[in-house]
């Protein structure tokens, strides 16, 4: 969908019932995904979301400015039909945690390590049942089976939008533990900064230039974006 740009051609935009969910409407047309899905959603908050963003299009359709559409899509077209295979990708970011890999020097960035990261790791195995060791440098730590059960549990029991929440959460991140924390109601703000500790330990030490700055901005703006589309997925007050 980011390649597709086309003419305006509507002038009303709806959001009307459309059997147990909800769809967006452009002159009475139904809204499709890429692959001609037509698009139904779980809730109004997250239909009006939408709505919203086909409001605000000018002469010419820019999908980049269209988040939540472009989530829905990819529920639509790549998580419902490849659920299993999505949830299991997923839940093997658990064995390769952001979390357990710290650093070897200097001691000032692995204090901060483990000063911000244990917490979090600690909360794992508090709410997820999930103890997941560390190590430093890089070479791969074994993850004990029933941390990795625990997690691999937790991401099959989410639907599929909220996988598509959980999918941008944790490319972006790097890190399952993160991920679920936002799911779980954990502030994105934090949980983003959390991930951006080594970057941020060589920033304070070597400056960042424009260009990686604005390429931070973005991404940062979409771990930020699948918070809302995951909070207007579970937005049942449809009123």
């Amino acid at each position: 969908m980011s390649e597709w740009k086309a003419k305006k051609f509507w002038k009303n935009v709806t959001v009307e019932p459309l059997g147990e969910g909800f769809t967006v409407r452009l002159d009475g047309r139904a809204v499709r995904t890429p692959a001609k899905t037509e698009v139904r959603m779980p809730t109004k908050a997250l239909a009006r979301g939408v709505a919203d963003e086909w409001r605000a299009q000018g002469q010419l359709v820019d999908p980049l400015s269209m988040p939540l559409m472009r989530a829905v899509n990819a529920t639509l077209d790549k998580v419902i039909p490849q659920r299993a295979e999505v949830a299991a990708g997923l839940a093997e970011y658990g064995g390769s945690d952001l979390l357990s890999y710290r650093a070897t020097s200097p001691d000032g960035l692995i204090a901060r390590q483990a000063s911000q990261w244990n917490p979090m790791l600690d909360w794992a195995e508090t709410q997820l049942g999930a103890r997941l060791a560390t190590t430093q440098g890089v070479i791969p730590v074994p993850q004990p089976e029933t941390a990795l059960a625990a997690l691999t549990a937790r991401v099959e029991s989410l639907s599929p939008w909220e996988l598509t929440a959980l999918s941008e959460l944790v490319s972006l991140s790097g890190s399952l533990v993160l991920g679920l924390a936002v799911l779980e109601g954990q502030p994105a703000e934090r949980m983003w900064t959390l991930s951006r500790l080594d970057e941020d330990w060589q920033a304070e030490q070597w400056g960042v230039d424009e260009e990686e700055a604005d390429r931070i901005a973005r991404k940062r703006e979409a771990f930020l974006q699948a918070e809302r589309y995951l909070s207007l997925v579970r937005d049942r007050c449809d009123v």
